[in-house]
């Protein structure tokens, strides 16, 4: 069986750029993402209480521990404006060695459980 990827990287939607920076800056500040590419100028289609839905929005691409996502995730949806946010999570397999030990730098460690 393959190791279990250490790190992941997260796909969160936002609805304006501000939305999108206040995160961003908050989950590096918070070293639960060593980095965040903001992509403005996304429209997204989706429906939505039965509705369709056609709107502009920013793509957060995410760098972070596979240990802190729920920690990481729950940052994001406390900030997200949307009931329901988009956070979807992929694990990185590979990557070069020097940026997978700077990502593992600039992230925090999960926490052991309690009792350990």
């Amino acid at each position: 069986m393959p190791p279990t990827p250490q790190f992941r990287v997260l796909f969160v939607t936002a609805p304006d750029a501000k939305t999108a920076e206040d995160i961003a800056s908050g989950l590096v500040e918070r070293k639960l993402a060593a980095c965040v590419n903001v992509l403005p100028g996304l429209t997204s289609v989706y429906r939505w209480e039965g509705n369709i839905h056609k709107d502009p929005e920013v793509l957060l691409i995410i760098k972070t521990r596979a240990g802190i996502f729920k920690e990481t995730t729950q940052f994001i949806r406390e900030k997200h404006p949307a009931k329901v946010p988009e956070i979807i999570s992929l694990p990185i397999s590979e990557g070069s060695p020097a940026y997978m030990q700077w990502l593992g730098a600039n992230t925090l460690f999960a926490k052991a459980p309690e009792g350990i």
